[in-house]
């Protein structure tokens, strides 16, 4: 299934975004403290808050509610943060046309 993320979360423009599904499995390098994190997380986006020159990479659940984040300075390294902790993420950038969040 490929669903389009939303524009904005949490107030943070989405650059990028990944699904997560059993393709993409956790490498299980990284431990959330989120309750039911793997259940929940379907996933992925890299966003940029206006004003902020940080990257975040936000875990998020099958209806785009934000998880968790972490923060990173650069693009390549909120990427880098996603490939470290799943394997064969794909992200692409999100296009015009999707729904709002």
């Amino acid at each position: 299934m490929n669903v389009s993320a939303p524009t904005v979360l949490d107030g943070a423009s989405v650059e990028l975004y990944a699904q997560v599904e059993d393709a993409q499995r956790s490498t299980r390098r990284t431990r959330h403290s989120v309750d039911s994190f793997e259940e929940r997380l379907s996933n992925l986006a890299i966003t940029r808050y206006d004003g902020d020159p940080d990257y975040y990479l936000f875990y998020c659940s099958a209806e785009w509610e934000v998880l968790t984040d972490t923060c990173h300075p650069t693009k390549q390294e909120a990427i880098e943060q996603a490939n470290f902790e799943f394997e064969n993420l794909e992200f692409v950038p999100r296009t015009s046309g999707s729904r709002d969040g």
